[in-house]
């Protein structure tokens, strides 16, 4: 909740002016406003007093102190909230003044380090979704948490804790409990129809560690060749680098990943077909069938991230890559960070039967198996109905927040973004029709309380379309509504009059 300070609590402030008609005034106030919100005497979230109360309190020109705000919204010091007022901004530009530091150190790398962790990409030390403050607008990839019925989840895992109380158990299996390997296995044998039973999952911390565990099974490094969809998520990329891989970014389009792009020696595949991310298309059935041939006749495997497949509106899913697979070729993962809440850190792998073994054995190895109270919670919470109630309750309202952030952005935003109308998920992605500083307009974005990205920003090859991409999973109707004004004030005034509406949707630049 956003604090408020009234007069006279401005006027503790230990502020000296110079005398009005000097000329100063205004730069001074500006400055020592900006001292007082890098010093932290003005707290991020904090309404300010109106302009009025601020002019009648100092003795000085309301003009002045308009003048004052402007040049700290400007900065990204404040940011102001239709009909709500001034707020400080919560996350603050670096101050001008301070002194640069380089992000490593003017000496040898230490070779003890493999070669890819002496020098980490930069998109792997940035912050993700779960890493945004909690109160910012149009967050990536988290979903509201305020909706989740933790009474049921209390309650599941006082029972977890009594039931282990009873038979502590000691370690347990690295591929995850069996009742919560079995409640997996028909969840998603009836939400997507992927053919499985509970010997064919494994139970990881969530999809991260799905990719670190696939990476290190399967590629030879300095030798494999993985293909990653571009634009695409960036962890991904960000695992299989770690083990030695070859990236190939491969673009896509209105039907996915385009698979005439993926080159011949490519051995393994990463994709989002329910909903690619951050673009949204889904996977056509006809280049679903492509890739799948492609994986049987050049002897490689795909990955199938389904990081939210529950969330569908009103479309009928196409079926998942694993569904269709005959070859033994796909391994599905999944998470619940999406369709619980990010906090819980559990997800899955549904993988073939020639891998298991490794698989399990790999998980092993890295931190044994995932904690019991949870599994057993969520076991319970699965197969009890809690999972398939929340999930509906879910999609409702994030389709509600879709045709929200739909037409606003068609409202507002019509001369300058192309919203592409995806069918599924708790994000949007806008392609650019004017040749606008979409990287600027994130950054500036950001500094004001939203976490906008821009669209070549998730590029590995920073050759797709530009654009925006949008969060609405974890803002409400009101923030999205108000989110979208403030965000509109960052594009020019004016827009071309004519545009071409629904163009080509391919991300090729």
């Amino acid at each position: 909740m956003m604090e408020s300070i009234g007069k006279q609590a401005m006027l503790e402030l230990a502020i000296t002016l110079p005398p009005r008609g000097s000329g100063a005034v205004m730069r001074v106030l500006h400055r020592e406003l900006r001292s007082a919100i890098l010093d932290g005497r003005l707290k991020p979230g904090l309404r300010l007093p109106s302009t009025r109360i601020l002019a009648d309190s100092w003795g000085v020109s309301r003009n002045t102190v308009m003048g004052a705000y402007d040049l700290l919204l400007s900065e990204g010091y404040l940011f102001a909230r239709h009909g709500a007022g001034t707020y400080v901004a919560e996350a603050l530009p670096i101050r001008a003044d301070r002194v640069a530091v380089p992000d490593e150190p003017n000496k040898e790398p230490d070779r003890r380090l493999s070669e890819f962790w002496q020098s980490p990409p930069r998109y792997l030390l940035k912050p993700w979704a779960s890493t945004a403050p909690s109160n910012m607008l149009f967050r990536l990839g988290v979903p509201d948490t305020a909706s989740f019925p933790y009474h049921i989840w209390r309650r599941l895992l006082a029972r977890s804790l009594r039931s282990l109380a009873k038979q502590p158990a000691a370690y347990v299996e690295a591929e995850g409990r069996p009742a919560l390997r079995e409640a997996i296995a028909n969840h998603v044998s009836f939400a997507r129809a992927v053919a499985c039973n509970s010997d064919d999952v494994v139970v990881t911390a969530g999809t991260q560690q799905a990719f670190d565990l696939l990476a290190k099974i399967l590629v030879t490094p300095g030798k494999t060749t993985v293909a990653i969809e571009d634009p695409g998520y960036a962890p991904v990329r960000g695992a299989f680098l770690a083990v030695g891989a070859k990236i190939a970014p491969v673009p896509v389009d209105a039907d996915g990943v385009i698979v005439d792009r993926i080159p011949a020696d490519t051995k393994i595949i990463c994709v989002t077909p329910s909903h690619q991310f951050p673009v949204g298309v889904a996977m056509s059935m006809r280049r679903r069938a492509e890739l799948l041939e492609f994986a049987r006749a050049n002897d490689a495997v795909i990955i199938e991230d389904d990081y939210d497949g529950e969330f569908r509106f009103g479309t009928t899913p196409r079926d998942a890559l694993q569904t269709l697979d005959r070859a033994g070729s796909v391994f599905y993962v999944g998470t619940f960070s999406k369709s619980l809440f990010p906090g819980i850190r559990l997800g899955f792998v549904v993988c073939p039967p020639w891998a298991k073994r490794t698989l399990c054995a790999a998980k092993q190895v890295t931190d044994w198996h995932q904690p019991v109270l949870e599994q057993d919670a969520l076991a319970a919470f699965i197969s009890e109905g809690h999972m398939a109630r929340h999930v509906r309750k879910m999609r409702k309202l994030y389709a509600e927040r879709r045709e929200l952030m739909m037409t606003g952005l068609q409202t507002h935003f019509g001369a300058w973004l192309d919203p592409v109308p995806a069918a599924g998920g708790m994000h949007l992605t806008a392609f650019g029709r004017e040749p606008l500083d979409f990287d600027a307009i994130a950054r500036s974005a950001r500094q004001r309380n939203m976490d906008v990205r821009s669209l070549r920003a998730l590029s590995a090859s920073g050759e797709c379309q530009p654009g925006l991409v949008l969060g609405y999973g974890a803002t409400s109707p009101d923030g999205i509504t108000e989110g979208l004004l403030q965000l509109r004030r960052l594009f020019p005034a004016t827009g071309p009059t004519k545009y071409a509406r629904g163009g080509a949707r391919s991300l090729v630049a």
